[in-house]
């Protein structure tokens, strides 16, 4: 079996950048550690040369760690596009799903669509889903939810905590402590998303932000069809963060090594081992939401190989505060580094890192034999 690695070229060397270059180099490794014959290819957008490199090489499946194309991730689905116009099992979700998950506010429609919790929302104009009134989903739907219909300026509007991110960039790219706002008019809201616009460019929007425990529930593709197999629950703990200090997960928590939050924020599993040892782990309430709720976003967004959905849970689990699971961020191509969650959490499950490669691997291969071959670039 040959692979093909393709990443995207870097054209910056941000901490973020440069890790799309460990994830391919680790993939690498690790598939000619078990003996798979693999190639690493930078992709730019000379897709023509992408296509020319990728037609020589004949791989039998191609390895896709490309997250954007000219530092714009707006573009991140047209290597998936690629790959299918050329008949090539590729790993990981296609065009599509990167689209409706790479735009944040789309993101959340299709989240309400499905009946997942989604926090309520706000746009730079003014309208947005505050509405917060979702009914039936996942448990606990119903508490401070929204639609996901746009509502006019200020309509329904609830003073409160609010955090602005950019639409489409990943990676916290320009997240910190600023963009949390205490906003007790949509005006206030707005102005400060017109602030970070004018700082770092691009689209912003600004959701209600759920000041409960954070979650990241990654998922891998099953063997045998249907639902994906959930991984044991991350939760990220803010340790020794004070109460002034938004308990996020921003640039700095990801990528400063130098900074607080990059030594305090810390994973956890807090459900791990949820086998015959641990029955007690796999029934917890608060398990079957965040797993109920991972599930529902695999489908709802078409999800394939691999994928990562990160919430922000809200209630105490009693009968009166229910657990419910609000979904913040939709990854369909999350870091497969060693040291990231996604590996972490298969390790915890027990499955290392080369077997957790290798079955990103098998997954695409049994996805492309079971669908009708596109047209092949010669």
């Amino acid at each position: 079996m040959r692979v093909t690695v393709i990443h995207n070229a870097l054209n910056g060397n941000r901490p973020d950048q440069e890790d799309t270059l460990v994830q391919a180099h680790a993939v690498h490794g690790a598939l000619e550690s078990l003996g798979v014959a693999s190639s690493v290819l930078p992709v730019t957008l000379n897709l023509e040369d992408a296509r020319r490199q990728l037609a020589a090489a004949r791989p039998d499946v191609v390895f896709n760690l490309v997250e954007e194309l000219a530092d714009d991730i707006r573009l991140a689905p047209m290597a998936p596009a690629l790959l299918a116009h050329m008949g090539l099992p590729f790993t990981g979700s296609d065009a599509a799903s990167l689209t409706l998950s790479g735009d944040k506010v789309l993101c959340k429609r299709v989240l309400a669509a499905a009946g997942v919790p989604s926090p309520a929302w706000i746009l730079p104009d003014g309208t947005g889903d505050l509405t917060g009134d979702l009914t039936g989903g996942i448990s606990g739907a119903g508490k401070g939810m929204g639609t996901g219909a746009a509502t006019g300026p200020g309509s329904a509007f609830t003073p409160a905590r609010y955090i602005c991110k950019s639409v489409h960039e990943h990676a916290s790219l320009g997240l910190d402590d600023d963009c949390v706002v205490h906003a007790r008019s949509p005006e206030e809201v707005t102005a400060r998303l017109a602030l970070f616009t004018r700082r770092h460019g691009g689209q912003w929007f600004a959701e209600r932000f759920v000041d409960g425990r954070e979650f990241n529930v990654a998922m891998l593709e099953s063997e045998t069809g249907g639902d994906p197999q959930v991984l044991s629950p991350a939760e990220m703990e803010f340790c020794d963060f004070g109460p002034d200090r938004p308990k996020i997960v921003g640039y700095a928590a990801k990528w400063d090594e130098s900074a607080f939050e990059y030594a305090h924020t810390v994973r956890a599993f807090p459900f791990a081992g949820t086998d015959a040892a641990h029955p007690q782990h796999a029934t917890h309430p608060l398990h079957t939401v965040l797993r109920e709720a991972a599930t529902a976003c695999w489908h709802a967004f078409g999800l394939s190989g691999y994928a990562r959905v990160d919430f922000r849970v809200d209630g105490t689990g009693t009968p009166g505060d229910p657990y419910v699971p609000y979904a913040i961020d939709v990854n369909t191509n999350p870091c497969i580094a060693p040291d990231a969650g996604l590996a972490a959490a298969a390790a915890m499950d027990g499955l290392p890192y080369p077997g957790l490669v290798l079955r990103v691997v098998h997954a695409a291969l049994r996805r492309h034999a079971g669908i009708s071959q596109p047209h092949t670039a010669a």
